[in-house]
């Protein structure tokens, strides 16, 4: 045994008197060493769930031994932090918690859940939301008002992960006209039904459509995919997912192939799931392609991509959609160079990030040029190497899933390296 090393204490035993002293007239701090402990009898711990400190009422909150009558009088708690200390507890209790639970204590479990869904607090919802999303034993009634809830953060989770969603309660949710983020994670739930898939796409929503398109696993009819192919034509957000898309026709390979950017051509040109003569009619539009555009590229002025970045740049016209368009087109010099201005940061760490294979970094690049999400979702799959189930995607639909200051660390390491 290493000599200066000081092993941890486990509590001292008390006996059940002096708990019951502690417990009726110990100091603020007793009593919250006394809420924190395991081997308390249970009377106690509910006695002490009623305490007027807020920190021994949010211990026994934490405490997995608390009795359940205790769990929903705490639910009711005044303070915010005891019942977002409960409802981290007992939504992690149900989680690990198998079906043939104690009756009794079951009932008290769901009460307090239910309480907890119609709280107050958005932070106490969140949690339950986070917790709950793929448990399949959790109270179906619980999961209901969570999907329906009045907040993104806490529906959107559920939206996306619950089990206990049929189709009928999604269609009933997107009917109520649910939107935005709520509808993007509909749209990325494993194996979205076809009747599903039809009504999020007649929400008319770019970016839930977009979402769908994405998820491998959603069953889309061959009519409404036809739709969305021709769709893509003014919306290339589209177009990458679309050739992604396991399975496609012949019918829909040949339609892709006459809409998509250049760059998307060849990804299509190389599956190896089209007939010969569906492989045979892209490599024609490709090559059709090629010599339709020789003598347009021969007549206009020989901008370099760095030259086209700076003169957009400078006219306030780079944004978000010329990068996007940029990227599918696989202008990589412009892509660079557009990124470095609108960031304010060398073109060589633009590079430097992009040649790295880090959905963090790249994703960080993206946020530090004022970029979408989205659009860093098409860097990294487009430009920065990194596979589509490696990539970073989206939290809540739009959102960055880093927070700033990890951001910030990805390109302080970048910026690190040498070349």
């Amino acid at each position: 045994m290493a000599f200066g090393l000081k092993r941890k204490k486990a509590p001292a035993e008390l006996s059940y008197e002096e708990s019951k002293a502690l417990a009726e007239g110990g100091s603020d701090k007793d009593r919250a060493d006394l809420a924190s402990r395991q081997d308390l009898r249970p009377e106690l711990l509910y006695y002490l769930s009623q305490d007027p400190s807020s920190e021994v009422r949010r211990r026994i909150a934490a405490n997995d031994k608390t009795p359940r009558q205790a769990d929903l009088i705490l639910a009711r708690d005044n303070d915010e932090k005891v019942r977002a200390e409960l409802a981290t507890k007992v939504a992690e209790l149900t989680r690990q918690e198998n079906p043939g639970t104690q009756e009794k204590a079951q009932h008290f479990v769901v009460e307090t859940l239910e309480l907890l869904a119609k709280d107050q607090a958005t932070q106490v919802r969140q949690i339950l939301a986070e917790t709950l999303k793929s448990v399949a034993n959790a109270p179906p009634q619980v999961i209901q008002r969570l999907a329906r809830d009045a907040e993104d953060i806490v529906a959107c989770p559920v939206l996306e992960f619950s089990p206990l969603l049929s189709d009928e309660d999604l269609l009933e949710i997107i009917a109520s006209s649910v939107s935005g983020a709520r509808l993007c994670a509909i749209s990325r739930r494993e194996h979205v039904g076809e009747a599903v898939s039809d009504a999020i796409v007649r929400r008319d929503d770019r970016r839930a459509v977009a979402e769908l398109l994405g998820n491998d696993s959603a069953q889309i009819r061959e009519e409404t995919l036809d739709a969305l192919i021709d769709g893509s034509a003014s919306e290339p957000s589209w177009q990458q997912p679309l050739v992604e898309r396991p399975k496609l026709s012949s019918k829909a390979v040949r339609k892709l192939a006459s809409l998509v950017a250049e760059s998307l051509l060849e990804k299509l040109k190389q599956r190896n799931d089209i007939d010969k003569e569906t492989a045979e009619a892209v490599a024609k539009e490709v090559r059709r392609r090629v010599a339709e555009s020789a003598p347009a590229e021969a007549a206009e002025p020989a901008f370099s991509g760095a030259e086209e970045a700076a003169r957009l740049f400078k006219a306030g016209k780079l944004n978000n959609e010329v990068l996007g368009d940029a990227v599918l087109a696989g202008k990589r010099e412009f892509v660079c160079h557009g990124l470095a201005l609108l960031g304010e940061i060398d073109v060589g760490l633009v590079e430097r990030v992009l040649s790295g294979r880090s959905a963090k970094g790249v994703t960080a690049l993206a946020w530090k040029a004022g970029c979408s999400m989205r659009m860093a979702l098409q860097l990294q799959t487009n430009m920065g190497g990194i596979p589509p189930n490696k990539a970073l995607h989206a939290r809540n639909g739009t959102d960055f899933p880093l927070s700033p200051e990890e951001m910030k660390w990805q390109l302080d390491f970048f910026a690190s390296l040498t070349d």
